[in-house]
């Protein structure tokens, strides 16, 4: 079992979307311990939010499973292309989609250009996500819950609707829903709220393309060790980031790889419509 760090961290903040190389302690992604045994041999997967994070962590596991990657994110070009470089190392082909997944033309596009790059999509994961915390309802900016709702399931439902023409039978969808959709922090009410949305979307989803063959399916995270954190949350907020869970931490962004590939596995061919909750021995219900 790995010694991963509880918290205190030390203090520290960052301006969104954030960057994994200055948080501190520095977030395993599963760069030296992720290990492949063939389980994606062949597949190509589109994960969006792949930049660093939970996205960077199942890149590397993917890759490393023997799987092409188009890696979707908004701007954080160096996180993306050592990404990239960790794919490539892998024996994989990786190819960059920077733009904001807001814009559902660009949605569009992301999956156009994967499909023009790779052929077809046999996994999508979509797990790009915003969020910021208020403390009253009367805070929140009309323009921050819209973009919120934009990134966070909007783009689901664009990424989706134009993935399916090219995805084959025996594809996957992985959503990102949050331990939020079960149990919402009041002082994230806009990201709880889309949280609760995918999950609710996905188990639909499920039903609707089960007789083309593709399933879809949520992983639910605890807190996650992840640029968002510095990049959403008070000095103070980040210090104790995750010390109210079973396990006294947050997870690192590798302990959620094994539940994406688990899902984007053909020997997974009737798990569908599932909620994989990776939440450190928080129960949800």
């Amino acid at each position: 079992m790995m010694d991963y760090p509880k918290p205190p961290f030390p203090e520290q903040t960052q301006d969104l979307p954030g960057t994994f190389r200055v948080m501190e302690p520095r977030p395993d992604h599963g760069e030296t311990t992720w290990q492949g045994n063939g389980r994606l041999r062949g597949k190509v997967a589109l994960i969006t939010g792949g930049d660093s994070g939970i996205g960077r962590a199942v890149a590397i596991a993917y890759a490393r499973e023997g799987a092409d990657v188009a890696l979707s994110f908004l701007n954080e070009s160096w996180d993306a292309r050592d990404t990239a470089r960790l794919v490539e190392k892998a024996g994989r082909d990786c190819a960059l989609l920077p733009g904001d997944l807001a814009d559902a033309d660009h949605c569009r596009d992301v999956v156009a250009r994967t499909v023009a790059r790779f052929g077809r999509i046999d996994v999508l994961v979509n797990n790009a996500a915003h969020q910021m915390k208020f403390d009253r309802i009367e805070d929140i900016p009309d323009a921050e819950w819209r973009k919120t709702f934009a990134v966070n399931i909007d783009a689901v439902f664009h990424l989706v609707k134009a993935a399916i023409p090219h995805m084959p039978p025996g594809s996957a969808i992985i959503n990102t829903a949050s331990i939020n959709a079960d149990k919402p922090n009041p002082t994230l009410l806009a990201y709880a709220v889309t949280k609760g949305a995918i999950q609710n979307f996905t188990i639909g989803l499920a039903q609707m393309l089960a007789d083309k063959g593709i399933r879809a399916n949520v992983v639910a995270p605890g807190p996650v060790w992840t640029p968002l954190i510095p990049a959403s949350m008070s000095h103070r907020d980040v210090a104790r980031f995750g010390e109210n869970y079973p396990m006294q931490r947050p997870a690192q962004p590798v302990e959620l790889a094994s539940a994406y590939v688990m899902l984007a596995e053909p020997m997974s061919s009737y798990v569908s419509g599932a909620t994989i909750a990776v939440t450190g021995g928080m129960p949800i219900i």
